[in-house]
């Protein structure tokens, strides 16, 4: 492990661009989470959706593997006074839409490799893009710990997969592989190992190159479909392309269209 990297592990965030690299820096430990790392991880996604010059996320981790996840023995005193691990007001990186939380508005890719167990099936979960390693081994194993996953493992497998194949691995905590997490849409990629990161960059960048207030828009509109079903969705279409089409970077679409060339996008 690197010598300027605490014990207890860390979240590097670095500035490229319109994107916000988020980084799980904690490899001796297989970046196992602790309580300072659930904390810096809510105050990355919160600079994320607060700066504006900021447009995509990207979640990666340091070393070998994307992360074994809870630090139990740092984490089970919280558990068992019902504490959450982040402060109040802040994005909330599962998404889970917690009372005194806020919920990301922005996208978030994430790009995953060797072991991503537990609460790195739910962090990439709660991403909307997820690129993973060929070497990716993946776990929902709390039941193997007498807990629950409670980080939203057990609402978005389901969603994604059928209730079936989200309690084939819920249930027994087996460890499946890259190919059963595509099958299943728990991930949207596969890519040799070492290249993971790198095609989320390349993924994030595509989507950073888009109007900023369509895409967060669109990403909204998807989730409620999602969440609240067709119908809520549906009733956002008029009033939410109305707000759109009035945009300055509606106008400059349009242009770009008629003079054939990429648009510029400023987000307003």
């Amino acid at each position: 492990m690197d010598t300027a990297t605490p014990a207890e592990g860390t979240i590097v965030t670095e500035r490229r661009g319109a994107l916000l690299l988020i980084g799980i820096d904690r490899p001796a430990k297989r970046n196992g989470f602790t309580p300072r790392m659930f904390r810096e991880l809510a105050q990355a996604y919160t600079l994320l959706d607060d700066d504006p010059s900021l447009r995509v996320g990207v979640l990666f981790a340091h070393g070998e593997h994307f992360t074994a996840g809870l630090d139990l023995p740092a984490i089970a005193p919280f558990m068992q006074k019902g504490e959450k691990l982040w402060p109040p007001g802040m994005v909330e990186p599962l998404d889970l839409g917690s009372p005194g939380y806020r919920r990301r508005t922005k996208p978030m890719v994430a790009a995953v490799q060797g072991i991503t167990f537990t609460l790195g099936i739910e962090l990439m979960l709660a991403a909307d893009v997820v690129i993973a390693a060929d070497d990716c081994r993946f776990s929902q194993l709390e039941v193997r710990r007498g807990i629950m996953a409670t980080g939203g493992a057990t609402l978005r497998m389901a969603e994604r997969a059928g209730l079936g194949n989200a309690l084939l691995h819920l249930l027994t905590g087996d460890e499946f592989g890259p190919a059963e997490a595509l099958r299943l849409h728990f991930v949207q990629r596969v890519v040799p190992a070492g290249r993971q990161f790198d095609e989320a960059l390349r993924v994030a960048e595509a989507i950073a190159a888009q109007a900023p207030q369509a895409v967060v828009a669109t990403r909204l509109n998807a989730l409620k479909a999602v969440e609240h079903g067709p119908l809520e969705a549906m009733a956002e279409f008029v009033p939410v392309q109305q707000r759109l089409s009035r945009s300055e970077d509606a106008a400059e679409g349009l242009r770009s269209f008629v003079e054939k060339r990429p648009a510029r996008f400023t987000g307003k």
